[in-house]
C-alpha cells in the first residue's frame, strides 16, 4: 500500500509531460501553417521554435545530457575574409591608359611610314617619274578637256596635247643649253676679270688682305683640285649614271603622262575598286577635289614662274648682265621649288651681275629680284593660286626641306603640291565624316 501513491504520482507526471508535448506540436503546426510556402521547412526539420512553458516547481526537472566537447576543427579560429583584388587595368590611371593607347597606335603608324619610305627609296626613280607625269598631266589635262568640248576625238586630243606639250618643254631645255654653251667663253673671261678685280679690291679694302695671303688661298685651291683628281673622275662617272637615270625617268614620265591623259578616268575608277566599300564613297568624293587642287597649283605655279622669269630677265637685260635669257629660264625652273628656288635663282643672278658688272650692277639686280619676289608673294600667288591651295610658309619650308632630304631636287619640287593635296583631302574627309558634304558613289 505504501508504493501506490508513488506510482500514481509517476503516472500523473508522465501524463503531464505528454500533454505538454502535444501542445508544443500543435503550436508548431499552427506556426508552420502561418508561414509562406517558400519558408516552410522540409519534412523532419524544425524551423519555428516554440517557447517552452515554465516548469512547475512540483515537477522534477529533466536532466539534459551534457553536449559533446567541440572538435579541434570547430574550435580553430576562422580566418578573416580577404577582399578580392581589383582589375589591373582599373588600377592604372586614366591618363596613363590614354597615353598608352595613343602611343602604340603612333608606333604602328611610324612603322608603316618607315616601311613605306623604304619602299619608295628602293623605287625612287619610278615614283619620281610617276609624280612628274602626274604634274605634267595636271598642266596639260585642261587642254585635252577644251579640245574634247570642241568635238575632237579623245585619242586625237590626247595626241595633240601630248606632242605639243613635250615639244615646248624640249625647246625650252634646248634653248637653255644653247644659251649657256654660246655664252660660256664670254662668261669665263668675265669671271676671270671679275676675280682679278676682286683681288684688287681685297688688297685696298679695310680688311687689310695682303697679296701673299691671296696667293696662298689660290695655291691651296689649286692643290686641292690637283689632289682630288680621282674624286672628280668618279664624280664624272657618276654624272654619266645620273644622265642615264634622268633619261629613263623622262621616258617613264612621258608614258605616264600619255596614259593619264588618255585613260585617266578609267584608271581612277579602277583605283577606287581597291578601296574598302565602307570608305569608297568618301574617297570617291575626295579624289576630284584633290585633282582640282593639284591642277590649280600647277597652273598657277607656271603662270607665276613665267611672270617672275620675264620681269627679272628684262631687268637683267637692261642692266647688261650676261646670259640674261638663260638666267631668266633658270628662274622659271627654280620657281617650282617654293621659297627656296626663288632664293637660289635670285642669288645666282646677283652673283653673275657682281662678277661681270661690279657691285653697283649687283645691287641693282638684287633690288629687281627682291621687288619681283615681293610682288609675287603678296599679289600674284594670292590672286592666281587662290585660297584653295594656300599653304602656310612654315609648312612650305618644312615640306621642301623634308622632300629635299628624302629625294633631292625632285622631292623638293613634289613636296608642296603633295602637302596642298593632302590638306584638301583631309579637310574634305573631315567634313564628310560630320555629314556636311555628300560623297560620290562609284559608277
Amino acid at each position: 500500500m505504501s508504493r501506490l501513491p508513488h506510482w500514481l504520482g509517476n503516472v500523473g507526471s508522465g501524463l503531464t509531460r505528454l500533454s505538454r508535448r502535444l501542445e508544443e506540436r500543435k503550436a508548431r503546426a499552427e506556426a508552420e501553417e502561418a508561414l509562406p510556402d517558400w519558408a516552410r521547412p522540409a519534412p523532419g526539420e524544425d524551423a519555428v521554435p516554440v517557447p517552452q512553458p515554465a516548469a512547475r516547481r512540483d515537477e522534477p526537472e529533466e536532466t539534459v545530457p551534457p553536449a559533446d566537447p567541440p572538435s579541434d576543427a570547430a574550435a580553430a579560429p576562422v580566418p578573416p575574409q580577404v577582399p578580392p583584388r581589383p582589375d589591373p587595368a582599373s588600377a592604372v590611371p586614366w591618363g596613363v591608359r590614354v597615353a598608352a593607347e595613343a602611343g602604340w597606335r603612333l608606333l604602328v603608324l611610324a612603322g608603316v611610314l618607315w616601311v613605306l619610305m623604304r619602299v619608295i627609296s628602293a623605287v625612287q626613280l619610278v615614283v619620281l617619274a610617276f609624280v612628274a607625269g602626274l604634274l605634267i598631266t595636271a598642266l596639260l589635262q585642261p587642254t585635252v578637256a577644251a579640245l574634247r568640248r570642241r568635238g575632237v576625238h579623245q585619242a586625237l586630243a590626247t595626241a595633240m596635247t601630248f606632242i605639243s606639250g613635250f615639244v615646248v618643254m624640249g625647246l625650252v631645255g634646248w634653248f637653255v643649253v644653247w644659251q649657256v654653251m654660246d655664252n660660256a667663253e664670254d662668261l669665263t673671261e668675265q669671271l676671270q676679270n671679275g676675280l682679278r678685280d676682286l683681288k684688287d679690291w681685297l688688297r685696298t679694302s679695310p680688311f687689310h688682305v695682303t697679296q701673299k695671303q691671296i696667293d696662298n688661298i689660290t695655291t691651296n685651291l689649286s692643290d686641292a683640285l690637283g689632289s682630288n683628281t680621282k674624286e672628280i673622275t668618279s664624280a664624272g662617272i657618276e654624272g654619266v649614271q645620273v644622265i642615264i637615270e634622268t633619261l629613263t625617268g623622262i621616258v617613264l614620265a612621258m608614258f605616264t603622262t600619255l596614259f593619264l591623259l588618255y585613260d585617266g578616268p578609267r584608271i581612277w575608277r579602277w583605283t577606287l575598286k581597291l578601296v574598302p566599300g565602307a570608305a569608297r564613297e568618301g574617297v570617291a568624293g575626295a579624289g576630284p577635289r584633290a585633282w582640282a587642287t593639284l591642277t590649280a597649283y600647277v597652273r598657277g605655279t607656271v603662270i607665276v614662274a613665267m611672270i617672275d622669269a620675264i620681269c627679272i630677265g628684262v631687268g637683267l637685260y637692261f642692266l647688261k648682265v650676261p646670259m640674261a635669257v638663260p638666267l631668266a629660264v633658270f628662274i622659271f625652273l627654280f620657281a617650282f621649288i617654293p621659297l627656296v628656288g626663288a632664293v637660289i635663282s635670285g642669288a645666282l643672278a646677283v652673283v653673275v651681275a657682281l662678277v661681270t658688272q661690279g657691285p653697283f650692277t649687283a645691287a641693282m639686280a638684287l633690288a629687281v629680284v627682291l621687288a619681283v619676289q615681293q610682288i609675287e608673294g603678296h599679289v600674284l600667288q594670292p590672286f592666281i593660286l587662290g585660297r584653295a591651295v594656300r599653304v602656310h610658309p612654315l609648312a612650305v619650308v618644312l615640306s621642301v626641306a623634308a622632300g629635299g632630304l628624302v629625294a633631292g631636287i625632285g622631292g623638293a619640287v613634289v613636296a608642296v603640291p603633295l602637302v596642298a593635296v593632302t590638306n584638301t583631302v583631309v579637310g574634305y574627309l573631315r567634313a564628310y565624316g560630320r555629314g556636311e558634304v555628300p560623297g560620290e558613289k562609284l559608277v
